[in-house]
């Protein structure tokens, strides 16, 4: 499979996966402990479980975005320099703890403070007041010199690595207990139902995001049953 081809295949993955999360009612039930028959498994083995000949699981917890460079690097290091075909490289990003929320689209940043909850500033110290980090800055454009800085290849977005085959992975676990974070006396959504509250995160995600029960758990999984290495990013 060729470059073009892949990025096509990736972005129609995405695409099944929304779709698919879209006909669930509430992606991952509403306990605050994933039952497997809420754990939309055949969906979860259809994206991390697709042929590959090389595969990668970063697991973040801090909500540091910066994170999403090193996937890019990753990338590209396994596609120019060790020679992989982009077609043969599986990277999933295992997000919980309060890096959960690169998982949440526009709508949660905006109704539940998030910039304010998690201390999330841009460079000019203001608070961010929605996921600055989805949306794509360049084009695909595979024949791109790698080393062009305005290339798809240096673009750390999310729209652009989920093009480029990286699977983003969402912890139930997070979303639950920030919920129940997110009602305490002073929080953002303060007296509300925590319940309410996760329901309303966990339909909100951003497109492609897969729901998956403890990423702790889930980490494992990808690590025995398909064969993904580790890479923990503890800044």
């Amino acid at each position: 499979m060729n470059r073009t081809s892949f990025l096509t295949a990736s972005a129609s993955l995405v695409a099944a996966s929304s779709g698919i999360a879209a006909a669930q009612s509430i992606p991952g039930g509403s306990h605050l402990v994933e039952r497997n028959t809420d754990f939309n498994a055949a969906q979860f083995k259809q994206i991390v479980g697709r042929p590959a000949k090389i595969r990668q699981v970063f697991e973040q917890i801090s909500f540091k975005p910066q994170a999403l460079l090193n996937i890019k690097n990753s990338l590209n290091g396994l596609e120019y320099g060790y020679g992989y075909n982009a077609s043969d490289i599986a990277i999933a990003f295992a997000a919980h703890g309060p890096a959960a929320a690169l998982n949440y689209n526009d709508y949660l940043w905006d109704k539940y403070k998030l910039g304010d909850f998690f201390g999330a500033k841009d460079a000019q110290g203001a608070t961010i007041t929605s996921n600055i980090w989805v949306k794509s800055k360049a084009a695909v454009a595979v024949k791109d010199d790698p080393d062009d800085a305005v290339s798809m290849y240096q673009d750390a977005s999310i729209e652009m690595l989920q093009k480029r085959g990286v699977i983003f992975l969402c912890c139930h676990t997070a979303v639950e207990e920030q919920a129940r974070n997110l009602v305490k006396p002073g929080a953002p959504a303060a007296g509300a139902n925590p319940t309410d509250v996760a329901n309303d995160i966990l339909t909100h995600l951003i497109p492609g995001a897969v729901v998956v029960p403890s990423m702790v758990s889930t980490v494992a999984v990808l690590q025995h049953e398909y064969k993904y290495t580790y890479a923990a990013l503890t800044f």
